[in-house]
């Protein structure tokens, strides 16, 4: 995967990274990427001042530690993936991440999933980063699978009618289409579509339209959503195995329940465009999605996203 040339993966120097790390050092791999790494940390109240050293020092050895288990595990010699390491104690660890990403144009994050328990949904800095992160973002959750039954999932909506959506969504099938390729070769691709006036024309007497007339109506309008979404894959021009889920459903209803069902180990979506699933709005459709998804997610920005952090 030739996506990625500079990656950060963020650190707190504590408890069980290796899962994120693993991923980290396997994309910086595939990809033939940068790896470094950043320790964030709480600053040491003045009253510890004199264990600063030991404190910088444990939190830097529990990395490198976890580092060498990832490099055994993969058989990779550590002359061939160096990994620069820093440790940053400080207030506001999103903005200080952002900053950096600005500061030395890293081009992907990545980055455990908050919380000990790693269940449903995101904590306060992963939706932070999101919101805030002009790059792409990776959450990791634990994955049990081995690489060659890895299934990667991408929502896309089709509906874009070009400009930064439509740029955003050929980079989404064209990125998930690649992680695919280091995974278990097949991509499943997700779209909902929504008929919202369905339960207002079958109830208003007024309108003297007969339950199959409607039923026709609804079904045209999904032949074309999904022909727009065929029209979408081909445009990205990604080719290998692709699973289409198309469906007359609310996307954070619909898009939970997927992953749960078939076992879906990574999502890749975007967080900011116009509107619901068609543009997955921070604080909307995609908010309500992250906070049930069971999965590691991959979520990208479009092109013309500005982040609020100045470098």
């Amino acid at each position: 995967m030739q996506n990625f040339h500079k990656i950060l993966f963020v650190s707190h120097g504590a408890g069980d990274e290796s899962d994120g790390l693993m991923q980290a050092v396997s994309t910086a791999r595939n990809s033939g990427a940068e790896l470094q790494v950043q320790i964030a940390c709480p600053p040491l109240p003045d009253e510890f001042e004199g264990y600063r050293e030991a404190y910088v020092d444990g939190l830097r050895g529990h990395v490198e530690a976890t580092l060498t288990i990832v490099r055994d595990n993969l058989r990779l010699a550590q002359d061939e993936l160096p990994v620069a390491m820093a440790v940053d104690c400080g207030k506001n660890p999103a903005e200080r991440i952002t900053r950096r990403v600005l500061d030395e144009d890293f081009d992907l994050v990545i980055k455990n999933v908050e919380g000990a328990d790693q269940g449903r949904g995101f904590r306060a800095l992963d939706m932070e980063l999101l919101r805030k992160c002009p790059c792409p973002v990776w959450l990791c959750r634990p994955i049990r699978h081995s690489r060659p039954d890895i299934n990667v999932v991408v929502a896309v909506d089709p509906e874009c009618e070009g400009g930064a959506a439509y740029d955003l969504a050929i980079r989404l099938l064209r990125l998930s289409r690649a992680l695919a390729d280091t995974c278990s070769g097949t991509l499943h691709v997700v779209s909902c579509w929504e008929y919202d006036v369905d339960s207002y024309l079958r109830q208003h007497v007024s309108i003297e339209a007969s339950d199959e007339e409607i039923d026709r109506i609804i079904e045209r309008a999904g032949s074309r959503h999904r022909g727009q979404l065929d029209a979408l894959i081909h445009a990205a021009g990604i080719g290998g195995p692709v699973e289409i889920h198309h469906a007359v459903a609310r996307a954070e209803r619909f898009i939970p329940l997927l992953i749960e069902e078939r076992g879906f180990d990574i999502l890749v979506m975007g967080t900011v465009a116009r509107s619901g699933i068609p543009g997955f709005i921070m604080g909307n459709t995609a908010e309500n999605i992250l906070r049930k998804v069971s999965c590691s997610l991959l979520a990208l920005k479009p092109s013309d996203f500005v982040s609020p952090v100045k470098p």
